[in-house]
């Protein structure tokens, strides 16, 4: 066999393979979206949040690498801040829970992407940021 046919044919399977990778990588991001979006909306009603806090939380975001993995209204790394939103009631312990999440970092409830941990982060200075993401859909 030719040096150029063999060198063709291994392109060809790797591009061939790269393509149903990818292919399975957008549907399962597909998939988390869904599942995230439709079925795991978490029942209540909104409390009151002081808009001071909110106001807080925005200017935090606004200086941290949060819109790295996340964006306001569409699905990046992470999910949409507005997704977030829309799946937890603005409820202290929703704020709490979440914070504490965005320190310790984790996985698995929007599907495969992992978010680092942010140890640096205040808990204070985390809810405020959490109260603003949560109110965003409220806006």
């Amino acid at each position: 066999m030719k040096p150029g046919f063999i060198l063709a044919n291994l392109l060809l399977l790797t591009l061939l393979f790269s393509c149903s990778s990818k292919e399975s990588e957008e549907k399962l991001e597909t998939d988390a979206e869904l599942v995230a979006k439709e079925f795991f909306v978490v029942p209540g009603e909104d409390e009151a949040i002081d808009p001071e806090q909110i106001q807080k939380g925005e200017v935090l975001i606004s200086y941290s690498d949060c819109y790295s993995c996340h964006k306001e209204e569409s699905r990046a790394k992470g999910p949409s801040f507005t997704d977030i939103a829309k799946r937890y009631p603005i409820k202290q312990v929703y704020i709490d829970l979440l914070a504490r999440k965005v320190i310790d970092g984790g996985s698995g409830v929007w599907g495969y992407p992992v978010m680092g941990p942010h140890p640096k982060l205040k808990f204070e200075e985390t809810q405020a940021m959490v109260a603003f993401i949560l109110s965003l859909e409220k806006k």
